[in-house]
């Protein structure tokens, strides 16, 4: 496209690795506390090595980034990063010039500070003074979260403008998710705007396999803000109070107010006893905001973004492939995801939503392409016949996709099928890895990363009824925190029988694969087993058996050389599958 290749003349950017994929510290300095948002976790990451705000002691709460920074060329960036930055370009960041006139747009900078109504002038506390120090002395950061905010900014301040809110909520997404579409926090929030599953239900957020409402911009906006105003409403017009609870729930809020009024103590927001990561939540928004309001004072500069949507939106009456889509609007699939993050998979979903946002230039020329396709090229049907022995779950497995997709789709009622039925499946136009922003080749790409560390082994761990997170996190000597990050999940998030989880392990996993077949080394296959003991086992005999040794047997289950095996106990062995007879 020609905005992205007009920007790559820039000589560098200096990026940083997507905020979730950071590392976050907890109150020790460990893993993430689990009610962090996904931009607090992300953030924490440069705590690690003390570095804090002014100078000062560590503080996890504090917002930072990895301080592993690499200039790279913009054909290194992933298709998000390029998205983002080629997204300056395109607004008219460079001041296009025609006939002696300056046609930039008016910046949207302009616009949101003309709509601050917090009082930002008196909201003066120590608690603020450090966050604003802090992003006054980072603007590598700003520069990625603002750069990301640009496709969806001037939306939300559309929004905010329309319900008469104070515009400094606009830029709420910074704390929440540093505008991050595809940000998950180990509270299971998602989104920009971070909600988690049963608020994002309350407030109409679709959640299924298909669609994430919670993802989808225009969607998620609205709710935010209608939450937003609830919230304000129920606390007599006192945003600060609102943000709290926006923060910890309405209920943590009125039993800090109620414990105050109990002691004839003050009710504003800077009087209350309130959890940690809320006392530094609302700071940290202001912060946000201080700096927007006066970036020269704080030293730092913010990116260019004009004051015109950026993106429009589309209402379809059916199910369309998301490559299909792409190639209607002659832009590029991953530009289409980076817009439309809501949609997990291939396609939109097959009873809705089907909504779009497209770049407002392809706006009529996805309409006009769309109208002369006809509705069966929309999206690929494949007829599948029943066979003896198939079930709803070993056809949704072969076809990549759900059993609840496959009864969606043909009307089933109950799991039942029969043999010689016919079923319509959905499929893709394109190859799997086409949709390389997908929910699943997202993890994947995530999940190739090794992230435990030097000397880590990747294990795949295929889910057993009854499996929970900790029970596995146990068996692997994992934290149970690191395993769901891992595989895209929240440590209560409920497992199911067949799910296969990815698992980076310093256990004798990797020792024991790497004497089995050191020749192989990159095709190594590896899963834990349970053995029960048969009479007459011994150690010995079943470490032959499985080609591992004693001493792995008893690292593995922890017992000694003594102990007395037992028929009916059982074991827990890791084995290299291409290697056992």
């Amino acid at each position: 496209m020609v905005w992205i290749s007009r920007l790559a003349i820039t000589l560098s950017l200096l990026v940083c690795v997507s905020c979730t994929q950071l590392k976050g510290l907890s109150k020790e300095g460990g893993e993430p506390l689990a009610d962090e948002s996904a931009a607090q976790q992300a953030d924490a990451a440069t705590r690690k090595n003390g570095e804090g705000p002014a100078g000062g002691k560590q503080d996890p709460w504090n917002p930072s980034l990895q301080s592993d920074y690499e200039y790279l060329d913009l054909n290194d960036l992933s298709p998000e990063e390029q998205l983002t930055w080629a997204a300056r370009g395109a607004r008219g960041e460079d001041g296009d010039i025609e006939g002696g006139v300056d046609t930039t747009p008016a910046n949207i900078w302009n616009r949101i500070r003309a709509g601050f109504a917090l009082d930002l002038v008196n909201q003066t506390n120590p608690r603020i003074d450090s966050e604003q120090k802090w992003y006054a002395s980072h603007q590598s950061y700003l520069d990625r979260t603002f750069g990301r905010s640009a496709l969806y900014l001037h939306h939300i301040v559309n929004e905010a403008e329309k319900r008469k809110m104070p515009l400094e909520l606009a830029l709420l997404p910074v704390v929440e998710s540093a505008f991050d579409p595809f940000a998950y926090s180990h509270g299971r929030a998602s989104g920009i705007w971070q909600f988690i599953p049963s608020t994002g239900k309350h407030f109409g957020l679709q959640q299924n396999w298909w669609y994430d409402g919670r993802r989808d911009i225009v969607a998620s906006t609205d709710a935010a803000l209608t939450y937003l105003q609830k919230l304000s409403d129920m606390f007599d017009g006192d945003w600060l109070l609102a943000l709290a609870a926006y923060n910890s729930g309405a209920g943590t809020v009125m039993r800090a107010i109620k414990k105050n009024q109990a002691k004839g103590l003050p009710t504003d927001y800077w009087s209350l006893s309130l959890p940690r990561e809320t006392s530094m939540y609302v700071p940290r928004l202001l912060a946000i905001a201080k700096v927007v309001a006066d970036p020269d004072t704080n030293g730092v500069t913010l990116v260019d973004i004009a004051d015109e949507p950026y993106f429009g939106v589309v209402e379809l009456d059916s199910q369309i492939d998301l490559a299909q889509a792409a190639k209607l609007a002659q832009i590029d699939v991953d530009d289409l995801y980076v817009l439309n993050p809501g949609y997990n998979q291939w396609a939109t979903a097959p009873l809705g939503p089907h909504r779009l946002a497209l770049p407002l230039p392809q706006l009529k020329v996805f309409e006009d392409a769309y109208a002369n396709t006809p509705k069966k090229q929309l999206v690929n049907w494949t007829r599948y016949k029943v066979r003896q022995g198939d079930t709803l779950i070993t056809i949704a497995k072969h076809h990549k996709t759900t059993p609840e997709v496959v009864q969606e789709v043909n009307r089933l009622k109950g799991a039942l099928i029969r043999v010689g039925q016919q079923l319509l499946i959905p499929s893709s136009y394109e190859g799997e890895d086409f949709y390389s922003l997908s929910a699943d080749n997202r993890l994947e790409a995530k999940q190739s990363k090794q992230v435990g560390g030097n000397g880590a082994a990747k294990v795949e761990h295929t889910v057993k009824a009854g499996d929970t997170l900790w029970d596995i996190a146990q068996d692997y000597k994992v934290n149970v925190r690191k395993l769901a990050r891992w595989n895209g999940m929240a440590p209560g998030d409920v497992l199911s029988p067949g799910k296969t989880l990815v698992i980076w392990t310093k256990s004798g996993v990797q020792q024991t694969a790497k004497a089995s077949s050191p020749s192989i080394k990159n095709r190594q296959v590896i899963r834990k087993i349970g053995y029960k003991i048969r009479s007459g086992d011994s150690l010995y005999r079943i470490a032959s058996r499985f080609n591992v040794s004693v001493n792995d047997l008893l690292r593995w289950n922890s017992i000694n050389k003594g102990s007395v095996l037992r028929p009916g106990q059982r074991l827990s062995i890791y084995v290299d599958v291409t290697q056992i007879n």
